[in-house]
């Protein structure tokens, strides 16, 4: 078995950053990678990330879960994905840090193919941006809006600073921080960010609000649509 791998290998080509190549070509040189290396296809280019960092990936992304985890888990009919490929198109598959969506059956525009990706745009993404922001708030954003992904939440973690954006009339806008300090999403009632105790990690503070819409009518009317 070792030489047959060691020969295919020698076959084929492993993943470079910056290759250019379409998803099929891309699938198939991922295989063959180490499975600790991370690589993504957008726009037809490879990009592989550096070792992840503590504090300014590994932490944040756990809060992120966490956070998203909790309305998930009392939101009957979502799912939620860590570092999950999602195929868009040939020429873009990304992986994201991220991903929350409604179950395909119940009218959530993505879906689980045969061989266990998701196809199709989730109905909400989540990057963590330490030195990615460069292709995260552009190239990323720009399929991810091209695809229909419908919120996008960008943490810019260097810059202390968390974005949300939703898709309106084709374009992503920034959700506005309310009086509250709040960030309520548009798509799915009851999930609310509370961004600055997210930025200074009070991730108790975090959730004990989100937990109080949780079981708000909004949130159980929203959860009794969702199971028809």
């Amino acid at each position: 078995m070792r030489e047959v791998i060691s020969l295919l290998n020698s076959i084929i080509p492993p993943l470079e950053n910056g290759d250019r190549l379409n998803r099929l070509e891309f699938e198939r040189r991922y295989q063959f990678m180490p499975p600790q290396k991370k690589a993504e296809l957008i726009d037809g280019v490879v990009y592989m990330t550096a070792a992840l960092r503590y504090r300014s990936h590994g932490l944040p992304h756990s809060y992120l879960m966490t956070w998203l985890g909790s309305y998930a888990a009392n939101t009957p009919g979502l799912e939620l994905a860590d570092n999950a490929t999602v195929r868009l198109d040939l020429d873009n598959e990304p992986q994201p840090d991220a991903l929350l969506r409604i179950k395909t059956e119940l009218g959530g525009q993505s879906r689980i193919s045969e061989d266990d990706y998701v196809e199709g745009p989730p109905e909400l993404i989540v990057e963590i941006s330490g030195s990615t922001v460069s292709y995260d708030l552009y190239n990323k954003l720009t399929i991810y809006r091209r695809h229909g992904v419908k919120e996008y939440i960008v943490w810019r973690v260097y810059d202390q600073e968390i974005d949300w954006f939703i898709l309106e009339a084709g374009e992503y806008v920034k959700l506005p921080i309310n009086d509250l300090g709040l960030i309520e999403s548009r798509i799915f009632p009851g999930l609310v960010l509370s961004v600055d105790d997210m930025l200074k990690a009070n991730l108790a503070k975090v959730l004990g609000i989100l937990q109080a819409e949780i079981n708000s009518e909004i949130h159980r009317s929203y959860c009794q649509k969702l199971g028809g």
